[in-house]
């Protein structure tokens, strides 16, 4: 008699199960996005931090949990390095979002400064980050001061006059018309430093503007003061230049840098010397490396 053996293929081992999320873990993950809301802190010099990124690197479902923490509270992860820690930036809808109205109205309650407000931090990420190659290199640190900033909108100004009076459009429209057209108005009209007889910088002059934009990214962690010259120095963050990449395809920035005040064929930032310097109203030790078209 002949014993019959059935022959089946194999069972395929089960897969493991996903272990559960624990209270810790989520934890841990609220708390790398803590950590990423402290733009000033430092991952090399805060171990728990470091702990924390590394964990995201090598864990993959603490990284997804920490990416939903985030989500849920309206920021968008930017990116997570040792250089940058946890880089975030609020959503349009988030509670964290900064307001350029509000924004402004720390400052001045006047409705056409936040015209104002906005250019001078356009015109700091096109004078940092004035190539796209600037944007790809980790390791480039763009550079900044007051002076410079204003005297590169100023010029930046007579090239949209110029502009204007070529395309015979009305070379005055009403003060809070959107867009760098209605801008570059009220900015050439603005004093640059102030009416004071020792010229001291007003908050309403156009460096004062300016200096207002520079204080606020450097409390945001976005820029480092490095000096008192020209207004004010400053070099930039990896996170700034992670906040640059995501504004870079707005038509604003775009169009700023197309204006060719900034030259974008070499790797210096500087201005192209204006054709009729006697228009423009520069501050005084802008700052700037000149250098012929």
């Amino acid at each position: 008699m002949t014993e019959h053996v059935e022959w089946s293929e194999p069972e395929a081992p089960a897969a493991p199960a996903s272990a559960a999320v624990t209270p810790a873990d989520a934890a841990d993950a609220a708390r790398l996005v803590a950590f990423g809301l402290q733009p000033k802190l430092q991952p090399a010099r805060d171990q728990e931090y470091a702990d924390l990124l590394r964990r995201y690197r090598e864990d993959p479902p603490f990284a997804r949990l920490a990416d939903a923490v985030a989500t849920g509270l309206g920021l968008i992860v930017l990116e997570v390095s040792p250089r940058a820690g946890m880089a975030v930036t609020a959503a349009e809808d988030s509670v964290f979002a900064v307001r350029m109205g509000d924004y402004a109205r720390r400052t001045s309650a006047d409705g056409a400064d936040r015209f104002l407000h906005g250019l001078a931090h356009l015109a700091v990420a096109a004078m940092a980050f004035p190539r796209p190659e600037d944007l790809a290199d980790d390791g480039y640190i763009g550079r900044v001061t007051v002076n410079g900033v204003d005297a590169f909108v100023r010029q930046a100004c007579h090239r949209l006059e110029e502009r204007a009076a070529e395309q015979g459009e009305n070379t005055d429209p009403a003060s809070d018309a959107p867009g760098l057209e209605a801008a570059w108005r009220v900015w050439a009209r603005r004093s640059a430093t102030g009416a004071t007889k020792d010229a001291r910088r007003l908050a309403g002059s156009t460096t004062g503007i300016v200096a207002k934009a520079v204080t606020f990214l450097t409390d945001s962690g976005f820029l480092q003061r490095t000096g008192d010259d020209n207004g004010g120095t400053y070099r930039t963050t990896a996170r700034y230049q992670l906040q640059v990449r995501d504004l870079a395809g707005s038509a604003a920035l775009a169009e700023l840098l197309e204006l060719g005040v900034v030259p974008v064929t070499d790797g210096t930032p500087s201005l192209l010397p204006p054709q009729d310097a006697d228009g423009l109203e520069l501050a005084a030790d802008a700052g700037l490396p000149f250098h012929s078209a």
